[in-house]
């Protein structure tokens, strides 16, 4: 629901069209091509240059090896391919054009050959599970077809590391699974592809009058073949028309949760690329988002990545108001709630829950617990989690993931999502913390050596006291809300009380833990999570506070090596924090000039989806902030951006919020309220008039000069410049043609010069 007035005025087609993804050119790869999903199912679309046609490739979420015991996650719990089409002509490919229409969530193109021409209409449908392609054919192309090309169900990280013979990402006695094997009743053809650990996928296809419908299956007891078919012979069967008209209107409702326009036409349209692709990714119903989503490719990370990656896929779901996507996340680890107990070992399996870095969607990862002897010093990422005994884990990962269903819950203030999966896991994780606490000789809790990600273990690791600080901080909130009198109480409030300090250096700033600098380049930024996203220590709490976060925010980014696209949107999204907006902007503008592929995808040694997700968020951070209990719009705003305007973004407390930016200052902002929460708001806007449906408050300040306004649930409050009389339409700005549509490949395109960048290690 819309609560500022006119999201729904928008024309949302001519909006999303100048944003559409435009190829002028063939290309040729997964991270130049249109893709499409629905949540589970994944289309990507590309010319083959081996098999010299164009390629559709297909997949699931959901498919995935699944055996016992796990050496490698990687391996055992790997994604798995499913296969392609190839479009057979009897020409030879010449060119072609496409088009990814995002407001229709639908690809259009022609492929153009030497003997005539193929027209295309693609979607992955929004409800069903099914791939729909549309295709006419000109002159000598009448018998154009989609021939169906079945991958080995072999892990993807198998494959990348027999290819690169890096020895630590393949297993020299790696069993394939069994062959697939082909169907054909006549009407529909099936592909069957079983697993030694049981179950399998099922693929199944119908190709008449020039329409293909494609749909997958997967099921870890038996190959659904019956459920496969079953789908495909339904739709074949159904109005085409009625198809057409539920797919398009689950996509155009979704648009209009909420509106941002900004001036730079590069970023506004990354980031409704974002929007688009993450509810190509995910549903509240569906697969969680692992580190390739709905569009898997060979890759050494064919999995769930709990140190950073789903954090950062997830982030920009919640202030853009779609947080009910963030439930695929939250029911992922509720679901699994058995197994997150198991992870631990058994004396702490009766009130704790843990997580490693690495799993796939059944989220098993036994984990060695933290000891008095646990391994310290700076080691490869790659040693973390392992079979060592010795080798101390990382206890936060979990935690940290429930952070952003924290976050969702913050922004919606749904009760019964908190009171019946959020508060008892994040009890458990807690919990699980509690039993690594020392206590030294000045009163002081300390930690048991933990692992910091992708660098080392130390004892009082930041990573994890930020984690355990902001847990117990949560649940005495939680608690508090629900009105339970929790046991647990006054040992959240022991930790919080007397939990070290986070250990630092007058030159670097915070520390990766006791003992351990930061000395080498380092990508992640994990021990700066208590500034962001955590903001336990923010620019309110004074000058101390922002010296910090400032130097130890420059120390990381002094070393570049190791720094990559998230490391350029962790630093935006710090910069932010602070209240810099050109900082912000210019750590964001790295990820573009280095990182970011035609299609707005990314790549390191292999896919991961996190990195341009998370960069939306950077955009919204600079928009609008929530924390400490302060609604923050335009808290960081660029001196480029001369004028901004959002509509419906969300912040926490359940609020609901629209403001626009012009002339380099707050014109008005409309904040509505869904909870009741108290409402407290830092603006630029020095001279206010606070108005609530229609009546005119007192403007009334706190100590630190913000907005305190009494704002019931269902009211609206609308704040401008008292002397001036706000337009609270919502118009887009107008971007000049020429810097339209310049995602995809083609004239306009800015980042199509990055085909030949790719970063390969």
């Amino acid at each position: 629901m819309s609560f500022c007035s006119g999201v729904s005025s928008v024309d949302w087609r001519a909006f999303l069209a100048q944003h559409d993804l435009v190829w002028t050119q063939l290309p040729e790869a997964w991270d130049e091509g249109p893709f499409m999903g629905n949540g589970m199912l994944g289309s990507m679309l590309y010319y083959d240059t081996v098999a010299r046609s164009l390629r559709l490739d297909i997949n699931s979420t959901e498919v995935q090896d699944h055996r016992r015991p796990i050496v490698n996650s990687g391996i055992e719990n790997s994604r798995l391919p499913v296969g392609h089409f190839l479009l057979r002509t009897a020409g030879s490919v010449i060119d072609a054009s496409f088009r990814l229409d995002l407001y229709d969530a639908t690809c259009l193109g022609t492929l153009r050959t030497t003997e005539g021409a193929i027209t295309l209409k693609i979607y992955v449908h929004s409800l069903e599970m099914v791939t729909i392609v549309f295709m006419s054919s000109t002159l000598g192309e009448a018998d154009a077809a989609w021939e169906f090309v079945p991958e080995e169900a072999f892990s993807v990280r198998q494959a990348y590391g027999l290819r690169t013979n890096v020895a630590a990402r393949f297993e020299k006695d790696y069993e394939p699974n069994p062959k697939g094997f082909r169907r054909d009743d006549g009407f529909e053809q099936l592909w069957v592809q079983p697993l030694h650990a049981g179950g399998g996928t099922a693929s199944a296809w119908n190709a008449t009058d020039g329409r293909l419908i494609v749909s997958i299956a997967y099921d870890r007891m038996a190959v659904p073949e019956t459920q496969v078919l079953n789908t495909v012979r339904r739709l074949k069967a159904a109005d085409e028309s009625d198809m057409s008209t539920s797919h398009l209107a689950w996509w155009h409702a979704y648009y209009q949760a909420s509106f941002v326009t900004i001036p730079d036409a590069r970023l506004e349209s990354f980031y409704w690329i974002q929007m688009y692709k993450i509810a190509c990714a995910t549903r509240e119903d569906r697969a969680m988002v692992d580190n390739n989503g709905p569009w898997l490719q060979e890759t050494p990370w064919s999995y769930a990545t709990w140190n950073l990656n789903v954090q950062l896929t997830y982030w920009c779901m919640i202030p853009s108001n779609r947080a009910a996507l963030v439930r695929s996340l939250m029911n992922t680890i509720h679901d699994h709630r058995e197994e997150l107990i198991k992870n631990c070992e058994p004396r702490y399996r009766h009130d704790s829950a843990t997580l490693l870095r690495t799993t796939g969607t059944d989220l098993h990862a036994p984990a060695n617990a933290p000891s008095e002897t646990g391994t310290v010093g700076c080691q490869s990422g790659l040693s973390s989690g392992s079979s060592d005994s010795l080798a101390p884990p990382e206890v936060g990962n979990l935690p940290w993931a429930l952070h952003n269903c924290w976050l969702a819950f913050k922004h919606t203030m749904d009760l019964e999502m908190l009171r019946e999966k959020l508060y008892p896991m994040l009890r458990r994780t807690t919990n699980y913390y509690l039993h690594f606490l020392t206590r030294s000789e000045d009163g002081k809790l300390h930690l048991l050596p933990t692992y910091s990600p992708e660098y080392g273990s130390a004892r009082d690791t930041v990573y994890n006291l930020a984690i355990l600080r902001w847990s117990c901080t949560a649940l005495l909130e939680a608690a508090d809300l629900l009105g339970i009198d929790d046991n647990l109480i006054p040992s959240w409030k022991n930790v919080l009380q007397d939990l070290v300090d986070y250990p630092a250096d007058d030159a670097m700033g915070w520390l990766i833990g006791d003992d351990l600098p930061l000395s080498t380049s380092h990508r992640h930024y994990s021990h700066i999570l208590q500034a962001y996203p955590l903001y336990l220590v923010n620019r309110d709490q004074g000058k101390p506070a922002t010296e910090i976060i400032r130097k130890t925010l420059e120390h990381w980014q002094s070393m570049p090596e190791m720094l990559r696209g998230y490391s350029c949107t962790g630093a935006a999204s710090i910069s932010a924090a602070l209240g810099k907006g050109d900082d912000a902007l210019a750590y964001l503008m790295g990820l573009f000039d280095d990182f970011i592929r035609p299609n707005t995808m990314y790549k390191e040694d292999g896919p991961v989806i996190e990195t341009p997700l998370s960069g939306a968020q950077s955009i919204l951070d600079m928009l609008c902030q929530s924390w400490g209990g302060v609604v923050r719009p335009f808290p960081a705003m660029p001196a480029l951006w001369k004028q901004a305007l959002f509509a419906d973004l969300t912040a926490e407390g359940g609020f609901v919020l629209s403001a626009r930016w012009e002339g380099s200052k707050t014109k008005w902002i409309s904040i509505h309220s869904k909870a009741g929460q108290p409402l407290i708001v830092e603006t630029d806007i020095s001279q206010p008039k606070v108005i609530v449906d229609g009546m005119s408050l007192s403007v009334v300040r706190n100590d630190s000069g913000f907005l305190v306004i009494d704002l019931k649930k269902g009211e609206t409050v609308l704040i401008h410049p008292k002397d001036d009389a706000p337009n609270v339409a919502i118009v887009p700005i107008r971007q000049a043609s020429i810097y339209t549509n310049i995602w995809g490949i083609n004239p306009h395109s800015i980042n199509s010069g990055n085909r030949e960048s790719r970063i390969d290690g």
